[in-house]
């Protein structure tokens, strides 16, 4: 599902309207805090059906109601510092470059989940600092630039992991909490609240390895700066619904985060296998609003159109073209591209998967065999 080359100047065009400036939610400062020796002394009981919480109009209502969400929360988001060698030319020195972010333990045994530009591109360092102050080492064990997601792990036990919530049942006007460090450590676990402002937003971010176009992403006025990126967006019932990625540089109050769902079935994989490897089947796909703005039509119907393909990847090869519509990867149907990327992380490279689509109004059946994604 990566983006070949020659749609770049189309899909610019389509998206003049979304043409603002984004910047990444990491940034570097010098790190000073002293290591203290670990201490795994958490009591927090895992929560299967957490209760949700009241929230009414009156003020002093609303804020007891973030308290508790906070409170249970916060011991499960962590901060993250990491150091990069750069060298600007061969003859000159290596310099370190420090950054830092957030994350949230997403399993006891030591799984955060976090964004690429936070930890992506190989760090000589990663350090987790937890809620009481503890640092531990940490190491990527997968990152995805396409999805600005990873996965770090750090070697404990009975760390707080955090409820993942359903980010398909969300509706705009949610109340939307976001905990994580920005601007430096000295603000820590900072607290940031808001609504949901819009949903299955898709935006076009620049990045060293290129454009990137996200997809589905929920919009958020709870206030996201630099460091917050990899920290959660939670919910009223206290449940991880999102994971902060980038904001709006030329506006105020417009964030946005990496919805909760897409992440499932990749940190499943990680619990039960011990890792995961991306399976690719080669599109590049609208959901149906954006495909209106791409097709200029009124009458569009479910699915997710393929715009471009990879000819050496499996779709292709299993006979779909461009201007399919694809309606169910197995038996689940997909009517946007996070859940057609959700259902195909629900397998792995070499699972043999049947794709349904339409074709000028036709439905088809073909079966593909999932291959690694290029790198």
């Amino acid at each position: 599902m990566n983006m070949p080359k020659g749609w770049l100047s189309i899909l610019i065009g389509v998206f003049t309207i979304m043409e603002l400036l984004f910047v990444f939610s990491s940034c570097g400062w010098n790190m000073s805090e002293t290591p203290r020796e670990p201490d795994y002394s958490y009591s927090q009981e895992p929560e299967d059906k957490p209760e949700p919480v009241e929230v009414q109009q009156e003020g002093t209502a609303v804020h007891a109601s973030v308290s508790r969400i906070v409170k249970k929360v916060s011991p499960s988001v962590v901060g993250i510092t990491t150091a990069h060698l750069q060298r600007d030319t061969l003859w000159e020195d290596a310099q370190v470059i420090e950054g830092i972010g957030s994350g949230v333990i997403v399993h006891p045994t030591g799984y955060i989940l976090t964004n690429d530009h936070v930890v992506g591109g190989n760090p000589t360092n990663i350090n987790v600092i937890l809620q009481n102050g503890d640092e531990l080492a940490g190491r990527t064990l997968w990152s995805d630039p396409t999805l600005d997601l990873a996965i770090i792990k750090v070697d404990a036990i009975d760390l707080p992991a955090a409820v993942l919530g359903d980010s398909q049942q969300l509706e705009v006007g949610d109340m939307a909490i976001a905990i994580g460090t920005p601007l430096g450590l000295q603000f820590k676990h900072t607290v940031t609240s808001g609504i949901i402002s819009a949903l299955n937003r898709t935006v076009q971010v620049p990045t060293e390895r290129g454009q990137n176009f996200m997809e589905d992403l929920i919009q958020t006025d709870a206030s996201i700066n630099p460091g917050n990126s990899g920290g959660p967006l939670i919910n009223a019932r206290g449940e991880v619904i999102g994971i902060n990625t980038i904001k709006v540089t030329s506006a105020e109050g417009i964030g946005f985060a990496i919805p909760i769902d897409i992440a499932k079935p990749i940190i499943k994989h990680f619990v039960e296998e011990g890792e995961f490897v991306t399976p690719y089947i080669g599109i590049v796909g609208f959901d149906r609003e954006i495909a209106r703005y791409y097709k200029q039509e009124k009458d569009i119907q479910e699915g997710v159109y393929v715009v471009d393909m990879d000819e050496r990847g499996p779709a292709y090869k299993a006979g779909l073209r461009v201007d399919d519509i694809i309606t169910h990867v197995g038996q689940k149907k997909v009517t946007k591209m996070l859940e057609l990327r959700s259902a195909i992380y629900s397998y792995k490279v070499g699972d043999r998967v049947n794709i349904r689509f339409l074709r000028r109004g036709k439905e088809h059946l073909v079966e593909m065999t999932l291959v690694k994604k290029p790198i």
